[in-house]
């Protein structure tokens, strides 16, 4: 079997990562070209080029693999199946139709719920009690294809955005393998979804990332774990905008919205629009995330201050 791997993040290096320790045949690798990051902006390349570099796998990154030059790359390749994971791209038909064994996406969320970019973040942030992995063949609509292989992967109270996407990728990879292994009964045996129970996951914005402390407490506290450590959910104190993490339930009862009750070695509890949430980290600009306790030894933090809601540009 002629494997052309496609993906981009970490999450997508995981599952390449586990296809050549399993002796796959990985004929080509492609991924998003490399982007620039830091002051000297250097271009940094992807972690999926990465694996595939180590182990010397072509790598082809192209602005769209739909198109003239990344398709011929692609058509060189003579891939019996396709494989796409976190590749950021849409596949068109040309592309889809290829490998006589088709194309297959493994997305992190129990389809059809959360179709589309941001499948984690939404499920946790919606106060989700179990996600998953589906495996499904790749069609033109998007995260639409049947459904070949599905595991379920439980969202505890104390995870975050971190905790579900490394066990994802886990079972990801575990999952990948098991439907490659078992190719011919599972690729027979698909659930067509239902679209009418479709829900979806659009891609992250600033303004997702804010925090409202006049909503309940498990509102506030399912926002900041969804956003825990990436990209921070954000809010405002003393007149700068900070980032807060470590969340968890508080059990004191109103007082104004944002206002900081109490603060001990495990962190600050803060009063919301019902209860209020407990937060063990925080962020000021240009600074790493330290502990509550630390802040206010440092005299950032005190009891009486008041997080505020960032005014939003609509």
């Amino acid at each position: 079997m002629r494997i052309v791997f496609m993906g981009t993040p970490d999450f997508a290096a995981i599952h390449l990562k586990k296809l050549i320790d399993y002796k796959f045949n990985v004929v080509g690798v492609f991924s998003q070209p490399d982007k620039p990051k830091g002051r000297g902006q250097k271009l940094i390349p992807t972690p999926v080029k990465i694996i595939a570099l180590e182990n010397n796998i072509p790598v082809f990154q192209p602005k769209s693999v739909n198109l003239k030059l990344g398709y011929e790359f692609l058509e060189k390749l003579s891939p019996d199946i396709i494989l796409t994971v976190a590749y950021g791209k849409i596949l068109k038909d040309k592309v889809i139709n290829l490998p006589k064994l088709g194309c297959w996406n493994v997305h992190a969320s129990l389809l059809p719920k959360y179709r589309g970019a941001a499948p984690i973040q939404r499920a946790i942030e919606n106060g989700e009690t179990k996600t998953g992995i589906s495996i499904f063949k790749i069609v033109k609509e998007l995260d639409a294809g049947p459904i070949a292989y599905m595991k379920e992967l439980p969202i505890y109270m104390e995870d975050n955005f971190e905790s579900v996407y490394n066990r994802l990728a886990k079972l990801g990879s575990e999952s990948l393998i098991e439907f490659l292994n078992n190719f011919e009964i599972y690729s027979k045996k698909l659930i067509y979804q239902n679209d009418n129970e479709a829900t979806y996951a659009s891609k992250i914005t600033i303004e997702d990332t804010y925090i409202n402390w006049y909503n309940e407490n498990i509102k506030v506290f399912n926002k900041i774990r969804a956003y825990d450590p990436i990209p921070g959910a954000k809010c405002e104190l003393n007149g700068q905008i900070v980032k807060v993490f470590n969340a968890s339930l508080g059990t004191s009862k109103n007082d104004i919205p944002g206002k900081v009750l109490s603060i001990d070695k495990y962190g600050a509890e803060i009063s919301v629009g019902s209860g209020s949430i407990k937060i063990g980290k925080i962020q000021f600009p240009g600074k790493k995330a330290v502990k509550i306790i630390d802040a206010y030894n440092g005299r950032k933090i005190k009891v009486g201050d008041i997080f505020k809601n960032i005014k939003r540009s609509d």
